[in-house]
Formats: structure tokens, sequence, C-alpha cells
């Protein structure tokens, strides 16, 4: 397959052309990539008029993704989440109430700005009493979904969209076929944040991406598990979306991007088309097979030293996905961070951890060692318990259910936008007890509010941020 942008540029890098235009640094090598670091000049088209070769590049992602169109952002899914829930309002029903989205609650900090920025209403899907407490996850089933649909309806309200993450940050994965089937069923359009599940698409055994399985749009942040630059994301349109028309999805994600894209980062979107045209679906098999391989052979490990839970989660489908190796640091007695920091010692950088998970994403460009170091560092991990204090019953179970019956019950104090934009200032956690939250406050990964802008702090909100490392909270004044 073509990779046509970065053949543009490496031409004119090879040219000796003076470079009489931005950026600054004229291609002179200061970190090294600068030659290839250029901007809209003739014959590099532009990202959000393009007719060349960044109209061509995306084509090929489109035929490669299979969906009806797929579009580039050089900033990654939040500018594609915003031009997607963006696009979706230009469906909303006309019901003279302000536009409303049903969404679940382990959503990105990205869709509180959007909802901001756009002045929409959220309507949250909270997990079911017997699901995980973990502040990542949210499994929503297809009846959960229909009956809140049906309130919708019931209160005179036809929600814009219903707006699902999946993959969450620890892995598991939504019944999208289902969920998208329903939203069918209504007229409401699915959209899913699949930051985490650009790759899903070359999966063996079928397609598993969201377009595939009938979300009308969803964002993949590429960076995340293909070999992309960071910030390098997808926007996918499926046949249903709600909009279709080339023009309006560009111009809306212009709203949302810089006027000067990273063509850096273009080449890489451009260069991964060719990888994944490549042997990409084989090498992505192998690395399923070593992680599955890998799984196994630390859940033995953690037995043979007398653990009690699976330490490493399955990543089979249809609930998890295959690219993470998510470890319930619980069967080591200790705390995620605390396994964390062990690792380190051992040379390894974990994705995510939190007061039980720990989260290592794996990709088909990790070399055989560094399986092998993992492997020796549970080994030691198993050999040096315990390392640290056991997580409680409240850090593994019911913590972000119990905050979800008690915030279900009460109504938020003001619109998400109009606690954004308030007067605020930042207070100490537990100096927030009884206020309402302005910004959201919460660091990245896994940039999940704990509570949402213009709701109020509670006891629960407090104990579950100290738990979670959120010392300071801005507030409206």
């Amino acid at each position: 397959m073509t990779a046509p942008i970065v053949d543009f540029v490496r031409q004119y890098a090879q040219s000796g052309t003076s470079r009489l235009h931005m950026p600054g640094h004229k291609g002179q090598p200061f970190l090294g990539c600068e030659a290839w670091d250029i901007t809209e000049i003739k014959g590099a088209d532009e990202l959000y008029e393009a007719e060349g070769i960044i109209a061509r590049s995306e084509a090929n992602a489109t035929a490669l993704f299979g969906t009806a169109r797929t579009y580039y952002s050089t900033e990654g899914s939040s500018q594609c989440i915003r031009a997607m829930l963006a696009l979706a309002l230009r469906r909303a029903p006309k019901t003279g109430k302000r536009p409303v989205l049903l969404a679940a609650r382990n959503a990105h900090k990205a869709l509180l700005y959007a909802a901001a920025l756009l002045d929409f209403d959220i309507q949250w899907l909270w997990p079911a009493p017997e699901a995980s407490g973990a502040l990542c996850s949210c499994p929503v089933t297809p009846e959960a979904l229909r009956r809140a649909l049906q309130t919708q309806a019931e209160q005179g309200t036809r929600p814009f969209g219903v707006y699902v993450t999946s993959p969450d940050y620890l892995g598991s994965v939504q019944d999208i076929a289902g969920l998208a089937a329903v939203c069918k069923a209504r007229g409401v359009p699915l959209l899913v944040d699949n930051a985490h599940g650009a790759y899903l698409h070359f999966l063996p055994g079928g397609s598993r991406h969201p377009i595939a399985l009938g979300a009308a749009m969803c964002c993949d942040s590429g960076h995340k598990t293909l070999p992309v630059l960071t910030g390098g994301a997808y926007l996918h349109l499926g046949p249903d979306a709600p909009v279709q028309d080339e023009a309006t999805v560009r111009n809306t994600l212009n709203l949302f991007g810089s006027t000067s894209p990273s063509y850096l980062i273009l080449q890489s979107l451009d260069q991964c088309n060719a990888v994944l045209a490549g042997d990409y679906r084989a090498r992505l098999a192998g690395c399923c097979a070593a992680l599955e391989a890998l799984r196994k052979a630390l859940n033995e490990t953690a037995a043979a030293h007398g653990a009690v839970l699976p330490l490493a989660l399955p990543g089979d489908p249809p609930d998890r996905e295959p690219l993470k190796l998510t470890l319930d640091a619980a069967a080591l007695g200790c705390s995620g961070q605390a396994l964390a920091e062990v690792l380190r010692q051992h040379g390894i950088e974990c994705e995510y951890a939190d007061p039980r998970y720990l989260v290592l994403m794996f990709t088909p460009e990790n070399p055989p060692q560094d399986y092998d170091r993992l492997r020796e560092a549970i080994t030691a991990c198993c050999t040096a318990r315990p390392l640290g204090s056991a997580p409680t019953e409240e850090d593994t179970a019911g913590n972000f259910a119990a905050l979800a019956r008690e915030l279900a019950e009460k109504d938020p104090r003001c619109t998400i936008r109009e606690a954004i934009f308030a007067p605020q200032e930042v207070v100490p956690a537990e100096e927030a007890l009884g206020r309402v939250c302005a910004m959201p406050t919460v660091s990245c990964p896994p940039a999940i509010p704990i509570v949402v802008s213009g709701e109020m702090v509670s006891r629960e909100a407090v104990t579950l941020m100290k738990r979670y490392g959120v010392a300071n909270v801005a507030v409206i004044k």
C-alpha cells in the first residue's frame, strides 16, 4: 500500500529547497526529526480541506478499517470525541428541551469538556449493583440500555446519542453489537470511545471493531496500540452515522483542532497504513497467542506461591480485549500501586495502576525480552511476598457502585457548562465536602472523574478521591 504523505515529505526533505516558510527550525537537526517536519506548503495538502495526499492516505485507512469514512486527527481521540458529539448534535431531536446524551459513567474527562463546549446534558448509565466496583469499568447490558431509553421516552426525552467507552482501561469490552441493535431500534446513534481498541479490526477470527459491530461513529487513538506517534487518532464513521457530508465532518474536526496540524503525526498515520496492509494481522495473532501463554504462566507462578485469586485476568473475547495484561494485585496481597513500584525496580513501567489493578499494554512491537523480563519480575515478586499493604474489602469491591447509588438519586446542582466556566478555586479533597465540583480533577491515566462538574462532592466521593490519589479538587466559589 502506498504512503503518499511520507513519500511527499521525504522527497521534499531531499530536494534541497530553501525553506522560507514555517516551522522555524528550517529542517535543521535539533532532535533529529526536523527534516520531515513541514507545514502546509504546495503539494502537502491541508488536513481540514484534504483533496491531495492526505485525502489519498485517509482513503487507504478507510479501506483498511472497513468504515464508511475514516478521518485523521493529530490531537488524539479528544479531538475526535468533541467532533463526534458535535456531529451527533446536528441531528438532535427537536423537542424544545436541552439536548441529552446517555453515557456510561466511566467516561474520559474529554466527554465533560465536550459537554461544556457544546452545552448538552448527560444522563449517566451506571453499573449494576453486582458489577465490579472499579472506577474504570461500567458494563452496560443491552437490556439496561433498553430500559434507560424507555425511561427517557416516558419522560418525553429522546437522547441525541448513546456513548460508551469500550475497551475500558482495565481491558473490559462492552457488548457493542447488542447495544448497537438497541440503539438502531430506537433511532439513536451509538457513539463509542474506542481509544484503546484501534487494533480490534485486525484480530484473528474477524473484526471486533465498533464500526464492524454496528456503532454509528467511534474514535480510535492510533498511538495507543498501533505504531503511530502520540496524538495520532482516527474518527470513524459507519453507514448509520448521523452526518456523512465530508465538508461538514472536516469543518467540525477543524473547529476543535489546531490550524497547524503536525505533519510528523500525519506521516506516522500514513506509514501505519502500510504496516496494517503488510504482515500486521499475522504479527498481531502471534502477539495475542504469546500474551495468552504469558497469562497462563503468571497465574501458574502465582498459584505455586499460594495466591488465591487469578493474578492475570483473562484476555479472551467477548468480554475482554487481548492486548491488555491486567494484573489483580490482590492476588499478591498488595495494591496495584505497590506492584507497579516493584516492577519499576525490574525495569518495567506500567500503563496504569490503582488500589487493586495494574495494567500493562503490549503490542506486536514489544520484543521477546519484555515478556521474559515480566515473567522474571513476577516470579521475584511472588518469592518476596508480602510486597506491601493488602487491599481492604473497600478497595477491592463496591466503591464505585456505592458512589453510583448515591449520585443516581441526586440531581446535579448546575449544568456541566455552568460548573466548568464558573468562578472556582482549588481546595484539598477533604475540604471539598458539600461543595459543587467545577473542573474535573483527575490525572491521566485514567482521566475518569469521580465527581462530575456540577455535582456535589459527597463523603463517599472524598473517600474515593483519597483512594485514587486525588489530593485537590476544583470547586465553585
